[in-house]
């Protein structure tokens, strides 16, 4: 059995993330501590008990969604996993990029926090709110959204900025080209074209500025290959070299995150199971839409762990 890590995104936190996971283990509040060291701020507090809305900026959701992935990965090597020696790949959806690099070993968890606080405050600054748009488009094929993105962008920028698979692919760029967009795929026989509430046009051009802020913040981080190799979002390929990894990263700010390519590149090498470690379960059921071979399976709780100790450890 050939296995992969993979870690979620922005979208899967919720009010009460990691409270289970650290109420029945050490190692989880011990990483959920560091991350809040690592900020100089009580994140888990905000975690567990909300409100909502701080949750969900940006600069928030993303180490904490991080956090309890690692809280997860933590967990499982306590209970003596060797994740070089269990698993072949990791990957992660956007912001999981980072879970995955830190579960690999590239960079630490208190760097990983700094680095993910340093990314969504400038992914939050790069535009003013109300320029820019995000939309997910369903039900139309990869090229007929190429192609209204192409279309729409007589208005402004306009491109895909998240391949999900299953029919589903999300647009971003300027507001005004995005809904022109939308409008365009509707009349291509989208099945839905759908504005979504977002604070800011992610994994567009318009985030070149946060780009930049990542390129300098990576540039000055302490980074190693990571153990196993990362099947990179912009690339849907694998990737080992440390310097090489910060590059995409940079490059994924601005870039498309390939994830339906990503699942069809594991289950074109052999990839069986995906444990999806971390919030929610919307890579696991991502997975199944893309790839049937491929087995998704959640981790999130006290349960999910054991069951996956007990797969794992066979």
């Amino acid at each position: 059995m050939t296995i992969a890590f993979t870690f979620p995104g922005q979208g899967s936190q919720a009010v009460g993330m990691g409270k289970e996971l650290a109420d029945n283990f050490t190692e989880a509040r011990a990483v959920f501590a560091e991350v809040d060291d690592a900020l100089g701020e009580k994140l888990s507090e905000t975690m567990f008990n909300g409100p909502e809305d701080t949750l969900t900026l940006t600069a928030n959701a993303q180490p904490a969604l991080m956090a309890v992935s690692m809280a997860v990965v933590r967990v499982l090597e306590a209970k003596g996993l060797d994740l070089k020696a269990k698993v072949s790949y990791v990957a992660g959806h956007s912001l999981g990029e980072y879970s995955a690099l830190c579960a690999a070993g590239t960079f630490s968890l208190g760097d990983t926090a700094r680095l993910l606080r340093i990314r969504g405050n400038a992914m939050q600054a790069a535009v003013p709110v109300g320029v820019g748009a995000m939309a997910a488009i369903i039900g139309l094929e990869h090229a007929d959204v190429i192609a209204v993105c192409k279309d729409a962008s007589v208005l402004g920028s306009c491109q895909i900025a998240n391949d999900n698979g299953g029919g589903q692919i999300v647009i971003s760029g300027e507001k005004v080209a995005v809904e022109k967009a939308a409008a365009l795929a509707t009349e291509k026989g989208a099945k839905r074209a759908i504005l979504l509430p977002v604070s800011a046009p992610f994994h567009s051009t318009l985030m070149a500025p946060a780009a930049d802020a990542m390129r300098d913040a990576l540039a000055s981080v302490a980074k190693s290959n990571p153990v196993v190799p990362l099947i990179a979002n912009v690339r849907a390929a694998p990737v080992t070299d440390a310097d090489e990894i910060a590059r995409l990263l940079v490059e994924q700010v601005t870039g498309q995150v390939r994830w339906r390519e990503t699942v069809e590149w594991f289950g074109a090498n052999g990839v069986s199971t995906l444990y999806e470690l971390g919030s929610g379960k919307v890579l696991t059921g991502l997975a199944r839409r893309i790839d049937k071979t491929v087995n998704g399976i959640s981790v999130n709780t006290a349960a999910d762990i054991d069951a996956a100790v007990a797969a794992l450890m066979a």
